[in-house]
C-alpha cells in the first residue's frame, strides 16, 4: 500500500489539530470548573442541567415569595393583636359603663376613652405596607378600606375595598392566603340578635327587653326562619286574669304558656316582659332579621350613647349591650383571624424548609452532571499536552522521509 505525501501531512496535521482541541476543551473545563460548556459535549447531560437550573431558579423565587409573605402576615398579625388589646379595653370600659352608679360626668369621661380608642382601631384598620398598598383592602390595596362617613349610629364607617383574598404560591403545590379583606374581619361582625314590638290591642309595654342574651341567641338560633317572615311574628295574648299564651302568628302553635299578673315581670326565651292588660288583650313582637355591624361603628354608637345625658335608662341599657355583644363577636372575628395566620406562618415555614432541602439536592445532583473532577481533568489535561508534544515532534521528521534525502 503506498502513502503520498499528501496523505502523509493530512493525517499527521489532523492528529496535531485533534490534539490541540481536546487540549484547549481540557484546559476551559479548568478554567470554569465545568465539564459541560456547550450543549455538544454532553447533549443529555446539558438537558438534565437546564432542567435542574430552571428548578433551582423557581425555588429560589419560591423562597423570595415566602421572605415577602412571611414578612407580611407577621406584620398583619401585629396589627390584629395590636386591635385585640385596644377592644378589650374598651370591653371592660363597656362594663364599666353598667355601673348604675355613675354620674354624667363619670360617662363622658367614658365616652372620651373610648373616643380614643375607636380612632385608634379605625386607625389600624386602615394599617399600609411599606409600599403604601392596605392590608385590609382585599385586591383594591391602593384604595384606603374603611372611612368615616358621618351618616350618624348604625352606619359610621364604611369600607371601601372588596372581598379579595390574595395568594401568594410557595411550592409547585402549595399556595397559602398573604392577606384578607378588611369586610371579612371588621365590617362583617355579627350584632346582638334583637326583637321589636310590631303591636298593640288593650296590652301596654312596662319593659320588654332581652335581660338573657344566651337563652335569647338560642330560641333565636332553633326559630328565626329566614324564607318565611311571617314564621318570625309572635303573639303574647292575656287567655285568663292570671294566664297567657304566646304563639306563632306564622304557624298558629302556641310556644309557651304562663302565670301572668299585670305589672309582675315574667321571662320568655330571654326577654324579660313587664305588662299591663286584661282578658283577650294581645301584644305583638318579631324576631328582627340578622345584622352586621363594623366594629369600628359599635365603638362609635357605644361612645354616642355614653355622651348622650338625654339617653333613656333602657335605650342606654340596650346600648351597653349592643356594645358588648359586637365587640365580643368582633374579638371572635379577630382570634379567627390571627390563629389562621399562625397556621399559614407554620405552612411557610414548614415549606421554606423543605424548598432549602429540594435546593441542595438539586444543586448536589446539577454538581455531579456538569462540574469538572479537577484531578481526572488535569491528569487528562497533562496526558493531552504529552500527545500534542509528541505529535509536533515527530512530524518535521516523519515528513522528511524521502528517497531525496539518500540520494547523493
Amino acid at each position: 500500500m503506498r502513502i503520498s505525501t499528501n496523505q502523509l501531512y493530512d493525517q499527521n496535521i489532523r492528529a496535531i489539530m485533534d490534539n490541540q482541541s481536546g487540549l484547549a476543551d481540557t484546559q476551559q473545563q479548568l478554567a470554569t470548573g465545568k465539564k459541560i460548556n456547550k450543549p455538544s459535549d454532553d447533549p443529555v447531560g446539558a438537558a438534565k442541567v437546564l432542567r435542574m437550573t430552571e428548578e433551582l431558579d423557581s425555588l429560589k423565587q419560591f423562597q423570595r415569595n415566602n421572605d415577602l409573605v412571611t414578612g407580611s402576615l407577621t406584620q398583619q398579625e401585629t396589627i390584629l393583636r395590636n386591635i385585640t388589646d385596644s377592644v378589650n379595653r374598651a370591653r371592660v370600659l363597656t362594663l364599666q359603663a353598667g355601673d348604675g352608679l355613675l354620674s354624667d360626668s363619670d360617662r363622658k369621661a367614658l365616652a372620651s376613652e373610648i373616643g380614643q380608642i375607636k380612632d385608634e382601631v379605625f386607625d389600624l384598620m386602615n394599617s399600609q405596607n411599606a409600599e403604601g398598598d392596605y392590608y385590609f383592602s382585599g385586591y383594591q390595596s391602593e384604595i384606603q378600606p374603611f372611612v368615616l362617613n358621618g351618616a350618624g349610629p348604625g352606619n359610621a364607617y364604611t369600607y371601601q375595598g372588596d372581598s379579595g383574598q390574595n395568594e401568594v404560591q410557595l411550592s409547585n403545590s402549595v399556595t397559602i392566603r398573604s392577606s384578607a379583606s378588611g369586610q371579612a374581619i371588621f365590617d362583617d361582625v355579627a350584632a346582638r340578635r334583637n326583637f321589636s314590638i310590631t303591636g298593640s290591642s288593650g296590652i301596654s309595654v312596662d319593659e320588654a327587653l332581652v335581660a338573657g342574651q344566651g337563652d335569647f341567641d338560642a330560641f333565636y338560633r332553633n326559630n328565626y326562619d329566614p324564607l318565611t317572615p311571617a314564621n318570625n311574628n309572635y303573639r303574647i295574648t292575656i287567655t285568663a286574669p292570671n294566664q297567657l299564651q304566646i304563639e306563632n302568628v306564622g304557624t298558629s302553635t302556641v310556644v309557651s304558656t304562663q302565670s301572668f299578673a299585670p305589672g309582675s315581670p315574667f321571662t320568655f326565651a330571654g326577654i324579660d316582659f313587664n305588662l299591663q292588660g286584661g282578658v283577650g288583650n294581645t301584644l305583638d313582637f318579631q324576631l328582627d332579621a340578622p345584622e352586621k355591624k363594623n366594629l369600628a361603628t359599635t365603638l362609635y354608637d357605644l361612645q354616642q350613647a355614653l355622651d348622650n345625658e338625654q339617653i333613656g335608662d333602657a335605650d342606654y341599657r340596650e346600648a351597653l349591650a349592643d356594645a358588648l355583644v359586637g365587640i365580643d363577636n368582633g374579638l371572635e372575628k379577630i382570634s379567627l383571624e390571627v390563629s389562621s395566620i399562625g397556621a399559614r406562618l407554620n405552612v411557610a415555614e414548614s415549606v421554606y424548609e423543605t424548598n432549602l432541602d429540594l435546593e441542595v439536592s438539586t444543586k448536589e445532583a446539577r454538581s455531579a452532571i456538569q462540574d469538572v473532577d479537577y484531578a481526572e481533568a488535569s491528569a487528562e489535561f497533562a496526558k493531552q499536552e504529552a500527545a500534542l508534544t509528541a505529535a509536533l515532534t515527530t512530524f518535521p521528521r516523519i515528513s522528511n522521509l524521502s528517497l531525496f534525502n539518500y540520494i547523493s
